[in-house]
């Protein structure tokens, strides 16, 4: 069985973290290194739910996707909501770890794993990673469809392939538009509208998109928005990562059992459509 050293090695190797953004939180938050490890379980957010799956699964260690601590703290008293976090996963001797926005940048990274989720094919990353020759890193991905349709059959694709949650899919633009060329970036996107219009591509996958960056957007361009929820444009590369961690066992006949939560972690809870408009 590995230690704990030896499996964050890997991970780092992974996703290094001089590669997260300079705001970003991320690395291993709690665990021993000299600890053994036979479980590892992949999730979105760090979460009682999810420390309380990976004490149910008998995890010990648990690597996500978001910070628990992305603005640093003073306290990790059991008081609060995440400090209760860290004491439940140290009492059960389970080790945390955040892969963020080095995991986002990477080759494969959480954009390649949204558009392996839609089947769509990866043509370059949307925003290149100017230190990586192969100029496969970077943020987002644009990506082409086997075969054209519009914009609503492309977002029932997406709804249809993406985890369930209370918003579900989301569009702006013409519905009978047709799609060839698409961006996606997991997570929040309405950043990137710059670099998406000039990758003139037909229609752009994100999630967290404000009215007015969007209201600006449909006045720009014919571009076709498709908004889906944060966690679900992010969970595919929970799937990912697990692949890869499953290899690298094999690799090194370490034997880890390493699972992907399916707990849905979404803070939306519920939906109701609303009266058509006047």
């Amino acid at each position: 069985m590995p230690r704990l050293s030896e499996v964050l090695a890997a991970l780092d190797a992974l996703w290094p973290p001089e590669r997260a953004e300079q705001w970003d939180a991320v690395g291993t938050v709690c665990g021993d290194p000299d600890a053994e490890v036979t479980r590892v379980l992949f999730a979105v957010d760090p979460v009682g739910a999810i420390a309380d799956e990976a004490i149910e699964l008998g995890a010990q260690l648990i690597v996500v996707h978001h910070p628990l601590y992305l603005r640093g703290t003073t306290t990790v008293a059991a008081s609060t909501f995440k400090g209760r976090v860290v004491h439940t996963l140290i009492k059960h001797d389970i080790a945390l770890h955040v892969a963020h926005t080095n995991a986002d940048s990477a080759d494969p990274g959480v954009s390649d794993a949204l558009a392996g989720a839609l089947d769509l094919r990866v043509v370059r990353p949307l925003v290149p990673d100017t230190t990586d020759p192969s100029g496969r890193r970077g943020l987002g991905r644009i990506c082409e469809l086997d075969h054209p349709e519009t914009l609503g059959e492309f977002a029932a694709r997406a709804a249809k392939r993406l985890p369930a949650t209370a918003q579900g899919i989301r569009i702006a633009g013409d519905p009978d538009s047709l799609v060839r060329t698409v961006a996606v970036s997991g997570g929040s996107g309405d950043s990137l509208f710059d670099q998406v219009r000039a990758a003139g591509v037909d229609a752009f996958l994100t999630a967290d998109l404000r009215h007015h960056p969007v209201s600006e957007a449909t006045q720009h361009s014919p571009l076709g928005l498709v908004d889906a929820a944060h966690w679900a444009t992010e969970w595919p590369w929970c799937e990912q990562a697990a692949a890869q961690l499953d290899a690298i066992s094999d690799r090194h006949g370490w034997g880890l059992r390493v699972h992907v939560s399916h707990t849905v972690t979404d803070p939306w809870s519920s939906h109701h459509t609303s009266g058509a408009p006047n």
